[in-house]
């Protein structure tokens, strides 16, 4: 088989030597061939110990070498970040292996010799085929290579599908086939073509062109139906080995063979092959590091392998144990060469640089022009006219305005495409600074030259960000931490885009100029007819809602242009460009729909009303510049309104191609919405009913409205029918069944509640039975339309079809169910055994709805899933009385407890088992262990409902059996949730636990002030005053060293309250509740202290630099940092071990702020005695003069020093307030 598949590749390539990937086959298929020549080897020879071994691994070497000759084409599926791994992987494993070979040398142990060199060969190959993925990656990326494209189909795939069936075939109808080799190739023919009908499916769905999308339908269906009747003769061959029936098999695969001929004739065709990459000479030289390590490292592996096979024959020869040794030198350096070289050469790095350096150099020509603007010597330019500069504008705006996704995209998770994309983004950035520059130069209006300088500086600047966020994401899917960053960069950048756009349009429209919105129009009519849109997120309904919004949008616009062309035309500029924009995003949204769109002529419609109403825009765009260049004339006036009007027709037309295009599952939509309505009304009602408010406003018995109950059930299950039948039916009839149904469980909502209302407040637990019954099947009908919504226009045998089979019958099940309960409700003897029979069959459905694949919409903290476990200890406790006291009412109650119990555990059990910090591990055993609870308690209900048969003291006592199950798995996820929290799993209301969370609040309220501090920068001052500017920046740096030196104390404290629990002398629940919880008081009294001291400092530090405050407030901040560090010492230091690391790390932390604070105090008071050394003193010399300048200054000095004495006494009362509601632990007094 091997052999095949390497003459099927050789023949491929030697067909087309240029195909995408045809090498790396023929490689793929020569490697097979070595690894069965290796086993026949192994098996058919004998030679010396650990000689084979030696030998196949060698030939595996050889196999993977050319890997590194010409990488062009991808390796594998693995992303650059994937190779890094990989090679980081395989090189452990590699050393372990070789330290392995060398040891059992030493030992002569061969069969671990032979072990530990098929690891190596193993490993080897592993880091070969990563090195040749990363470089072709690395060759790929850059800006000068072409990437490669897949093809639709893989024609080899085809090729040797067909061939194994040929084979197949002719073994099928050859006389001297055996019964097992019948059988065997009747499963080689099934395998084949059933790889062959999938492949066909997938190509189908991938392709836009419809006629090959048919085509392969077509031979999908040729082949599945030949091959079933293969299969039929095949059966009969096997009942009965006679010459007829081996005739009609022989018969039987001819069609089969035909119809496997035919389509891998059309699956070689051209247009589906798969394009290879172009690697310039550039990528090629960025290729040869990654390469010349990885060949030195196969080279020195293979001469490694070759002297430990002649070492394990005579291992006590001291030569060849130094060669070993040097090679096994050699294929380490090589190995740490390969990953330093795999890890410089990361794809987009150096272009991101590159990008980075040329937007800073626009983003500096762009500041110099807007220097020169508001020095009103910007020069004009007058090569150019203004309506030219004002295309390349725009033209050069919307350019990288298209390349903010792909670049988003690249970032994100394709490192391949990062560099093109970059680069391609920087190339349009200097014709924008030109075309900004140019433009501006000739306005006359100084605020519009200001306005367009302004905006592009910020596009400029947002390009800026977005290429700091993608080069740190750097295409790697797993740095997940860069990605909102990334987000956040696209989303400023589109508006930057957007922003400049409206400006450029309304400047235009303003002097009657709008080429640039009729050519963005043009441009948006012309990609509704480009080839294969993109690749749909959504379904046609979310297109649907979106295109309705923006052809609303238009409609509107139009009307009041037509107002404004009369009142006051000069406004029609910007509503010309409101058009415009709304229109590019309608067109783009219409191309999405068409191609989502079922059957295919609605798409045609779709797109081609849209292409209309885009003409219609660019006629109305026109007129719009037409009037503002001459407002008074009232011919074109007459036009625009016609204009206008048209409009507002085509928009009309493109809704009702809209309309046509999903009536049914609009209908589906709107139903789906009525009933989500309708469960939480009927929450609502529960909740009253649990209360006891549920009431009847008149005299009626629940009699009075069984029957109108029971009679509109059975019409809600025709409706049903008639929903299932309809997604196979036309659109009409699908809306008409939707419809119908909404409103039939709209009535049936209202008589169940009006029947529960009748029942008397007096029995709740009875009303929530009937209630929760009609839940059931709205729940259900919900499900079902969805279903239906997703089936419909669908074949027989897709996946939805079975899915709407299975709502169907969860429907009828619960209508069911909902007759039960109605008919046995006013039963006292029955309605508690009903209930619980309709709460074992909710939480059975409920289990399946939860605990399908789908990853919920968001995710809860473990503390609320322990929170939803303990209902079911609860639950279960209560099921278990029940079931000992056999009472109606008490089963009645168990069973509503238990719908809720359960559905809350499920839910918050998948919602954290799916939290973005849950490990796979723990996230499988939470989902489990919710399963195996959920099962649990399904038994336990069971088994209560077999109680109520046959109450007998034996089957009561097992009611205990079960509970324990229950309580088993509650345990075991309680346990899963802690570990999902890691070592940080706590309780949240010991003491200690909230003393640390504070501390971590202090914590980052201090890296708060400190990042506020990074963003501070001295006030601009004149040049003379050098002194002084370094005086701030002395203060910022200081105040920077406090905030990180304070942020690491409040982190040490917590660790060090973290290591007193685990010692045990603050107990995580306090053996001594009161006086520990005054130590964790002391704690968080002292953390917030710091917190709000570092706070005071930044503050005065700001202050400072801005000219704001006095040095002294400064050093005053400063010193109380130092006060408050101190007492949050003294409080950690209560119940610690002095000598425990912790404290040694909180010492050192309170030192370095120490340090921190005294480095500020320092520069002040010299900033401050400075200024005081500058301040001179002017003397009068006239006598009288002298001596009032004494008494003045005698006077302020007497003022000072009362001031002062009362800013003593004012501390000092402070201190003696605070000092009364400090915790004991602070406190410095030793009585």
């Amino acid at each position: 088989m091997a052999s095949s598949k390497l003459l099927l590749a050789a023949k491929s390539l030697s067909v087309d030597p240029g195909a995408a990937n045809a090498k790396n086959l023929l490689a793929a298929a020569a490697r097979a061939v070595t690894e069965s020549i290796n086993q026949l080897i192994t098996l058919c020879t004998q030679q010396a110990p650990g000689q084979k071994e030696c030998d196949n691994a060698l030939r595996e070497l050889e196999a993977v070498r050319g890997l590194l000759d010409n990488p062009n084409e991808p390796v594998s599926e693995l992303s650059y970040f994937d190779c890094i791994e990989s090679v980081m992987e395989n090189s452990k494993v590699l050393g372990e292996s070789m330290a392995g070979i060398s040891q059992n040398c030493k030992t002569g142990d061969v069969p671990a010799f032979g072990e530990s060199v098929g690891v190596a060969s193993k490993a080897l190959c592993g880091l070969t085929e990563a090195a040749g993925q990363a470089s072709y990656l690395v060759g790929v990326s850059d800006p000068n290579s072409q990437s490669g494209h897949q093809g639709l189909v893989d024609p080899i795939q085809f090729a040797r599908a067909n061939q194994a069936i040929q084979m197949a075939c002719q073994n099928l109808v050859d006389p001297a086939s055996s019964p097992s080799q019948v059988l065997s190739a009747a499963t080689i023919v099934a395998k084949h073509t059933s790889a062959l009908c999938n492949a066909c499916r997938l190509a189908s769905s991938k392709t836009a062109n419809p006629v090959a999308r048919r085509h392969f339908v077509q031979s999908a269906k040729e082949v599945a139906n030949t091959t079933a009747n293969l299969v039929k003769t095949i059966k009969a061959l096997d009942g009965d080995f006679s010459d007829e029936n081996r005739e009609r098999c022989r018969v039987a695969t001819a069609p089969l063979i035909q119809a496997v001929d035919n389509l891998s004739t059309f699956a070689s065709n051209p247009e589906f092959a798969s394009i290879p990459a172009q690697i310039s000479n550039e990528g090629s030289a960025a290729q040869e590091p990654i390469l010349r390590s990885a060949r030195a490292m196969l080279d020195s592996s293979t001469h490694l392998l070759e002297t430990a096979r002649s070492l394990i024959i005579n291992p006590k020869d001291p030569p060849t144990w130094s060669v070993l040794a040097g090679h096994s030198r050699t294929v380490s350096d090589s190995i740490k060469s390969l990953i330093t070289a795999i890890r410089d050469k990361a794809p987009g790095q150096r272009e991101c640089d590159h990008a980075i350096d040329a937007i800073n150099k626009c983003i500096r020509d762009i500041e110099q022009a807007s220097l020169a603007a508001v020095g009103q010597s910007l020069p004009s330019r007058d090569d150019i006219s203004l309506e030219a500069l004002q295309e390349q504008l725009t033209s050069a705006v919307q350019e990288i305005g298209h390349l903010i996704d792909p670049i988003s995209t690249a970032a994100r998770g394709e490192a391949a495409q990062l560099g093109h994309k970059v680069t391609q983004l920087a190339s349009y950035f200097e014709p924008l600074i030109v075309a900004s520059v140019g433009l501006a130069s000739k306005l006359t209006d100084h605020q519009q030259q200001m306005n367009i300088l302004d905006q592009t500086k910020t596009l400029s600047e947002s390009a800026l960000q977005m290429l700091y966020a993608a080069k740190e994401g750097g295409g790697n899917p797993k740095a997940a931490h860069t990605h909102d960053a990334i987000a956040e960069a696209a989303q400023l950048m589109k508006e930057a885009v957007d922003d400049i756009m409206v400006t450029l349009n309304e400047a235009a429209s303003e002097g009657g100029m709008v080429g640039g919105m009729v050519e963005s129009i043009a441009e948006a009519i012309g990609r509704l007819d480009e080839g294969t849109p993109p690749e749909p997120d959504g379904s046609f309904v979310d297109y649907q809602t979106t295109m309705v919004k923006f052809s609303k949008a238009i409609a509107i616009t139009a009307q009041e242009m037509m107002t404004k062309s009369v009142t006051c035309p000069e406004e029609l500029g910007g509503l010309a460009s409101q058009v415009t924009v709304d229109y590019s995003q309608l067109a783009h949204q219409g191309r999405l729909a068409a191609s989502t769109a079922e059957p295919e002529e609605v798409g045609f419609q779709i797109k081609s009303r849209v292409q209309e109403l885009g003409h219609g825009c660019i006629f109305l765009v026109q007129k719009a510049g037409a009037l503002q260049m001459s407002p008074t004339d009232s011919f074109t006036k007459r036009e625009l309104i016609e204009c206008a009007r048209a409009v507002t027709e085509k928009v009309s037309m493109v809704l009702s191609a809209l309309q046509a295009g999903n009536k049914g599952t609009q209908a589906c939509i709107t139903a789906a919405s009525s009933v989500s309505g309708i469960i939480a009304d009927l929450d609502t009602t529960i909740m009253f009913a649990s209360a006891g408010t549920l009431n009847s406003e008149n005299d009626e018995s629940f009699a009075d409205h069984r029957e109108s109950i029971l009679k509109t059930a059975k019409a809600l299950v025709e409706d049903t029918k008639l929903l299932v039948a309809g997604a196979a039916s036309s659109q009409d009839k699908l809306a008409q069944a939707a419809q119908s149904s909404a409103k039939t469980i709209t009535q049936l909502t209202e008589v169940v509640k009006l029947g529960a209302a009748s029942m008397g407040s007096e029995d709740p637990e009875t009303q929530v039975v009937l209630i929760n019954a009609v839940r059931d099947v709205a729940k259900a009908l919900a499900e079902l339309i969805g279903a239906t919504k997703c089936a419909a226009g669908k074949p027989a045998d897709d996946p939805s079809m079975y899915q709407l089979k299975s709502a169907a019958k969860v429907m009828v099940t619960n209508v069911t169910s909902l007759l039960k309960t109605v008919k046995a409700v006013e039963d006292e003897a029955t309605r508690g055994t009903r209930a619980l029979e309709a709460a074992i069959e909710f939480i059975k459905q409920e289990l399946m709805v939860r605990f399908s694949k789908d990853i919920p919409e968001k995710s809860t903290t473990p503390e609320e899933f322990i929170r939803m476990t303990k209902g079911i200890t609860t639950a279960t406790a209560k099921a278990v009385a029940a079931g000992n006291s056999a009472q109606q009412e008490d089963v009645i109650s168990t069973a509503n407890l238990s719908r809720k119990v359960i559905s809350d555990m499920l839910t918050t059990c998948k919602q954290a088992a799916y939290h973005q910090e849950v490990s796979e591990d723990v996230r499988n055993r939470a989902l489990h262990y919710g399963v195996e609870c959920t099962n649990g308690y399904i038994e336990l209900l069971e088994h209560i409902l077999l109680v109520l048969q046959k109450p007998t003291a034996d089957q009561k006592q097992h009611l205990a059996v079960f509970s324990k199950r229950v309580a088993g798995s509650v345990t075991e996820l309680i346990q899963t949730a802690e570990a999902m929290k890691g070592s940080e799993w706590v309780d949240p209301e010991d003491p200690t636990v909230i003393a640390e969370t504070e501390l971590l609040g202090a914590a980052a309220s201090i890296e708060a002030a400190a990042k506020k501090l990074e963003q501070l920068k001295p006030r601009a001052k004149p040049k003379q005053a050098d002194e002084s500017l370094d005086f701030e920046e002395q203060i910022l740096e200081a105040a920077k060293s406090i905030a990180a030196a304070t942020s690491a104390l409040v982190k040490s404290a917590s660790a060090a309250q973290r290591e007193l629990v685990a010692q045990g002398k603050v107990g995580s629940i306090p053996a001594n509740a009161v006086d520990d919880g005054q130590w964790s008081q002391g704690l968080i009294s002292a953390a917030r202290m710091v917190a709000a001291a570092t706070s005071n400092l930044c503050e005065a530090a700001n202050a400072s630099v801005q000219g704001h405050a006095s040095e002294e407030k400064l050093i005053s901040s400063a010193k109380q940092v130092a006060a408050s560090t101190a007492q949050l010492l003294v409080a950690c230091k209560v119940k610690a071990d002095q000598d425990s690391e912790a404290m040694r790390r909180l010492q050192a932390a309170g030192n370095a702020v120490k340090r921190a604070s005294d480095n500020l105090v320092r520069a002040a008071q010299k900033a401050a005695f400075d200024k005081a050394e500058d301040d001179s003193v002017v003397v009068k010399t006239k006598f009288v003069g002298g001596i009032a300048q004494i008494i003045a200054a005698q006077e302020e000095m007497l003022r000072k020093e009362r001031e002062l004495e009362e800013a003593r006494k004012k501390l000092a009362q402070i201190r003696q307030q605070q000092y009364k509601f400090l915790p004991s632990e602070l406190r410095e007094d030793k009585s």
